[in-house]
C-alpha cells in the first residue's frame, strides 16, 4: 500500500520554514532602508559615519566630571570621559542591587511581621515609594535633602569618623598598604570557608534534624574574625578637616549628586524587592508550614530548608527584572547633574555633533550592563532549582 504524499504547501516543515524566511528578508529590507535613509540624510548634511574621534588624541573633551574614580582632565580624550562615565554608571549600578536587595529583603520580611508596628510602617513605605514617581524622588533627595546639609565647615559628625555635609559624604577608607592588603586577603578567604562549613552543617541538619554545635561555633568564630578584621585589621584612613584649603580630605567623598542617586535609586527600587520577597514567602502553601512543623523542626529550619528554596522559584525571575529596571533607571544621573555615561555621552554628542555614534555607545553600553545582570541571575536561577529524582 502506497503512502500519500502530502502537498507541500500544507506541509507543516516547509510552511514554518517559508514564513521565517519571509520574516527575515522582511528585516533585512527593512534594514537596507534605514541604511539608506541614514547614508542620504549625512550626505545632505556633510557628515560622516565613524568611531574614530573617540581615540583621536588630538580631540581633547573640554568638559570636567567631578566624580572621577580615575585620573581625569578636560584635556584627555574622548575615549577617557567615556571610560569615567562607564565607571561612575557601574559604582552606581553595583552599590544600587546591592543595598537596593539588602533593604528590600528587611522590608519585605517586615511586611509578613507578627509585630502590628513593623507591619505598618513597612505597608506604609512600599505605598508611598512605589507610587511615586523616581525623577520626583532624585529630585526631594537632591534639593531637600542633600543640598540642604550643613556647610563643609560645620558637619554632621558620626562616631567621629563619619562627615555628612552639603559637599557630600566623607568616609573612613582604607590605605593601601601591606596591612590592607593582608586584611583584604583574610576578608576573601574566611567568606570561602564560611560557605564551606554552612554547607557542611546544612547536610547535618538534612541528615538529622539538629544543627551541630562544633560548626555553629566554628560559624560564630568566622563572624566575629570578619568583624574584627574589618575595625582593627584594616588600615583605615579617617577624613580630617583641613583649615587652609577649608574642606575635609582623606578618606573616601562621595559627592551630593552620587549620593542622590544611590539612596534614590536604592530607596524605590527596595519598595519592588519587597513586595517580591513577600509575594515568594506567601506564594507556599501553608500546608508545607504544617508538614515541617509537625516533623518537629524549629521555624529557623523551616525556613531555610523548605519555605526558601521554593519561593526562590517565584522570586527571582522578577527580582531580575527589579535589578535590570535599576539598572535602566540609572540613566536618570543627569536629572542630579551626576556623570554617568550617558550624561557623558550627551556632552560630547553636542560637543562633535556624532550624536549617532554617542546613541550607539549608549544603547550598546546598557545592553552589555543588562545582558550580565541577566545572564548571571538565569544561572542563579538553575543553580537553586529544586531537582526532582
Amino acid at each position: 500500500m502506497s503512502e500519500n504524499k502530502i502537498p507541500f504547501w500544507r506541509n507543516s516543515r516547509f510552511l514554518n520554514l517559508f514564513f521565517q524566511s519571509i520574516i527575515i528578508i522582511f528585516i533585512l529590507l527593512l534594514l537596507g532602508i534605514f541604511r539608506n535613509n541614514l547614508t542620504t540624510n549625512f550626505n545632505q548634511l556633510g557628515l560622516s559615519f565613524g568611531f574614530n574621534f573617540i581615540f583621536d588624541p588630538d580631540l581633547n573633551s573640554r568638559f570636567d566630571i567631578g566624580d572621577s574614580p580615575i585620573p581625569y582632565q578636560a584635556t584627555d580624550t574622548y575615549s577617557r570621559a567615556l571610560l569615567v562615565g562607564l565607571l561612575n554608571s557601574l559604582r552606581v549600578m553595583i552599590s544600587g542591587i546591592i543595598l537596593a536587595f539588602i533593604l528590600g529583603v528587611i522590608i519585605g520580611l517586615g511586611r509578613l511581621s507578627d509585630n502590628w508596628l513593623i507591619r505598618k510602617i513597612a505597608t506604609v513605605y512600599v505605598e508611598i515609594i512605589r507610587n511615586t514617581p523616581l525623577l520626583l524622588q532624585l529630585f526631594f533627595w537632591y534639593s531637600v535633602v542633600f543640598l540642604k546639609l550643613p556647610k563643609i565647615n560645620k558637619p554632621l559628625i558620626f562616631i567621629n569618623s563619619f562627615f555628612l555635609s552639603n559637599q557630600g559624604l566623607y568616609l573612613p577608607w582604607p590605605r593601601g598598604n601591606l596591612q590592607t592588603s593582608l586584611s583584604v586577603l583574610l576578608l576573601i578567604t574566611i567568606p570561602i570557608l564560611f560557605i564551606m562549613i554552612w554547607r557542611r552543617n546544612d547536610q547535618i541538619i538534612i541528615q538529622q534534624g539538629i544543627n551541630n554545635k562544633l560548626y555553629q561555633a566554628l560559624l560564630i568564630f568566622l563572624v566575629i574574625s570578619v568583624i574584627f578584621v574589618i575595625i582593627w585589621g584594616l588600615d583605615w584612613q579617617i577624613p580630617q578637616y583641613n583649615y587652609q584649603l577649608k574642606t575635609l580630605q582623606g578618606g573616601l567623598t562621595l559627592s551630593p549628586e552620587f549620593a542622590t542617586l544611590l539612596v534614590g535609586l536604592t530607596v524605590y527600587t527596595a519598595a519592588f524587592i519587597a513586595e517580591v520577597i513577600r509575594a515568594g514567602i506567601q506564594s507556599v502553601s501553608q500546608g508545607q508550614w504544617e508538614a515541617a512543623k509537625a516533623l518537629g523542626l524549629n521555624s529557623g529550619i523551616i525556613m531555610r530548608f523548605v519555605i526558601f528554596p521554593q519561593a526562590l522559584r517565584v522570586i527571582i525571575p522578577p527580582l531580575t527584572s527589579e535589578f535590570l529596571n535599576l539598572a535602566k533607571n540609572s540613566s536618570l544621573a543627569s536629572a542630579v547633574a551626576y556623570r554617568d555615561i550617558y550624561a557623558v555621552a550627551s556632552t560630547i554628542s553636542n560637543q562633535t555633533g556624532k550624536s549617532l555614534e554617542m546613541l550607539l555607545v549608549v544603547m550598546i553600553t546598557y545592553l552589555t550592563f543588562n545582558l550580565i545582570i541577566s545572564t548571571g541571575m538565569n544561572w542563579f536561577n538553575r543553580w537553586v532549582q529544586i531537582k526532582e529524582n
